[in-house]
């Protein structure tokens, strides 16, 4: 920029920096010096860039002006910030469904002792209501097909729990 152009500029930070920085401090406070430090840089940058448009009868308004729009940006930043931080925080720990509907240890076991298909069509048939008909839409396979696999699934379950009946410490309730 020409000599002039940064003249003005000094003039202006002269005169009005002070004012620029009181508007925001009584807009944040409590304010860190750091934070209030980095607004009115921000601002002082959009005036050095926009020297040609403030108004020579308004100078502290405009500047001011400026400011607000500046505080504005950096709330919205903040704010986006925070949602982004808050959206990425880890949920809580929630348990798989078999340790909040699978009280009874045996039948923990069992279940666990089964293939992934065989325990997933048992639970979708026992704890979400599908039926045979839904099971092969889920599935992609002929209802006949899905209501064969859910009574194989359903005869390895009782098979696995036979199995287990003979300890009694593997049926205590935990």
């Amino acid at each position: 920029m020409a000599p002039r152009d940064e003249e003005h500029f000094r003039r202006l930070v002269d005169e009005h920096a002070g004012a620029v920085g009181d508007y925001l401090r009584r807009r944040l406070y409590p304010v860190s010096p750091a934070d209030l430090d980095d607004l009115v840089e921000e601002t002082l940058l959009v005036v050095w860039r926009r020297l040609d448009d403030v108004p020579g009868d308004a100078e502290r308004p405009w500047m001011i002006g400026v400011a607000r729009n500046v505080l504005r940006n950096a709330r919205r930043s903040t704010f986006r910030r925070q949602t982004l931080q808050s959206s990425l925080r880890p949920a809580p720990y929630d348990p798989p469904a078999e340790e909040n509907v699978v009280a009874d240890v045996a039948l923990a076991q069992a279940l666990a002792s089964l293939s992934e298909e065989d325990r997933a069509i048992v639970t979708l048939n026992a704890w979400d209501g599908l039926e045979p008909r839904d099971l092969a839409l889920h599935l992609g396979i002929t209802a006949n097909a899905a209501a064969v696999r859910l009574s194989r699934a359903r005869g390895r379950l009782r098979a696995a729990l036979a199995e287990g009946e003979g300890d009694p410490k593997e049926r205590s309730v935990s």
